[in-house]
């Protein structure tokens, strides 16, 4: 168990306690203060305190870190494509069809199944159920993730997407052609009235979310994208592109039922590509790609091929 003691001074007088705490230590994410304040931790002059209390000057506020709880999440020896690893973080390429982590339906063969095998000293960072996770891809989308190893580089790495500093690139297949080959959606998402599990585009509710995108092919009857989500909101880009018409090729949520001639594609061909950040420890900008995985690069080849032959005949 540790204890960290603060004098609160004039100039932070009638700050909330939470921020308070956020400014004055580096080694918890806000959010991370706010769980360990609402389960007694935290105390002002020697009373239990609430993360809105405004403090005062003079007051002596303690903050009570005990050991990491033991993750209930078992380790389970399972492959790991890792494509950067150091003292702070890990960035790994997440094959389609894995959960980033344990939820209703999924408590096995997930990410963090995977993480708690290889870093021993992940329990407890950033949660007890989520340790080290500090963005998800949904279960059908592959590639980059990045992990924290300790508090300190998930509450930077967390920052850094709150504060959208981190730049991410995917790859998609969509239905149809496109027009204009380049452009702009924006729209504020929102949860689906009556399917819970579905996200909506809509300009009364929601929360403001926004997707750039730029053709790379077309190939008649689906395009080849790239896109750059400017908010990380639930599900975004494969609302944001079923908003105009065009879902992912294999996103049966969003796009209904996968019908000729796009059923050689499985899953929903999205792919979490490139992601740029500034190291959380040495600050340095770190660039990560994951490439394009077989089932989406043999779907391209596929109908490259006969899309060309096509051309030819015609």
């Amino acid at each position: 168990m540790r204890r960290l003691e603060f004098l609160v001074d004039s100039n932070h007088h009638a700050l909330r306690l939470d921020v308070f705490l956020s400014e004055n230590q580096n080694e918890f994410s806000r959010s991370h203060l706010k769980k360990l304040i609402e389960q007694g931790n935290a105390s002002v002059n020697d009373s239990p305190a609430q993360s809105k209390y405004k403090i005062k000057t003079g007051d002596k506020i303690i903050l009570t870190i005990f050991p990491p709880t033991s993750s209930r999440v078992e380790a389970e020896s399972i492959p790991l494509t890792i494509i950067y690893e150091d003292e702070a973080m890990l960035v790994v390429n997440k094959p389609a069809g894995m959960v980033v982590h344990p939820a209703p339906g999924h408590t096995k063969g997930t990410l963090v199944n995977a993480l708690l095998n290889h870093c021993s000293n992940l329990p407890g960072i950033g949660g007890v159920e989520r340790p080290g996770i500090v963005h998800r891809l949904d279960k059908d989308t592959s590639g980059v993730v990045l992990i924290a190893k300790n508090e300190i580089a998930h509450r930077v790495l967390a920052n850094q997407f709150k504060d959208r500093k981190i730049k991410k690139t995917y790859l998609a297949l969509v239905r149809g052609t496109i027009k204009p080959t380049s452009g702009v959606i924006e729209t504020a998402i929102g949860r689906h009235k009556t399917n819970r599990k579905k996200m909506t585009a809509t300009l009364k509710n929601g929360r403001q979310a926004e997707t750039r995108y730029e053709v790379i092919e077309t190939l008649g009857h689906f395009s080849y994208l790239r896109l750059f989500p400017k908010t990380g909101r639930t599900h975004q880009i494969r609302v944001h592109l079923a908003s105009i018409h065009h879902p992912i090729l294999g996103d049966t949520l969003y796009g209904g039922k996968v019908l000729a001639p796009y059923q050689n594609m499985p899953r929903q061909a999205l792919h979490a590509y490139k992601i740029e950040i500034n190291h959380p420890i040495h600050q340095q900008p770190l660039i990560f790609e994951a490439k394009i995985p077989s089932d989406i690069e043999n779907y391209l080849s596929e109908y490259r091929q006969s899309f060309h032959l096509k051309k030819i005949h015609s």
